[in-house]
């Protein structure tokens, strides 16, 4: 399996805004109500966002670096390339996230050179704390998000 990646572009963008996930998972699901300001979020080339489609072109999921990658109250004062990844819905659970976390990974020492990767996982999403940490990422922290009271894990890997 060899994704390509694409910056986010508008098709893609109104496309994973209307995904939609089941619970638990539809912690995850965008919100309606901020449509307009998610797309332009996505579109706007400074916050990194990434397109993945697999190898028959299909939109399979879409990544992003960078400050996009990081949840308001986590510690992110040591330097590394945050990432955020999110596979369509129909796609998760069936045992195909390290192929698409090794893909990114592979993108982002291409594009971005990182020496320490990091991604922060929503507490409850044990699926992706297990891909992650086979791909090499190791706990690094966990922090208590004050607006919801939801619990994140940041985890970090040499690049």
């Amino acid at each position: 399996m060899t994704p390509t990646f694409k910056p986010m572009d508008s098709d893609s963008a109104r496309l994973v805004l209307h995904w939609r996930y089941d619970p638990p998972y539809d912690f995850y699901n965008p919100d309606p109500k901020r449509r307009k300001e998610d797309l332009e979020l996505l579109l706007d080339p400074l916050n990194e966002y990434y397109t993945i489609c697999a190898p028959g072109g299909a939109l399979a999921a879409f990544c992003c670096f960078g400050r996009e990658g990081q949840v308001y109250g986590g510690d992110y004062s040591t330097a590394a390339l945050d990432i955020g990844l999110a596979l369509r819905p129909d796609l998760t659970g069936r045992g195909e996230g390290i192929h698409y976390v090794n893909a990114v990974l592979d993108f982002a020492c291409r594009e971005f050179s990182p020496r320490m990767f990091r991604v922060t996982i929503a507490g409850f999403n044990l699926r992706a704390r297990r891909v992650w940490k086979k791909a090499g990422f190791r706990l690094a922290a966990k922090f208590l998000r004050q607006t919801d009271r939801s619990t994140f894990f940041i985890l970090t890997r040499r690049a």
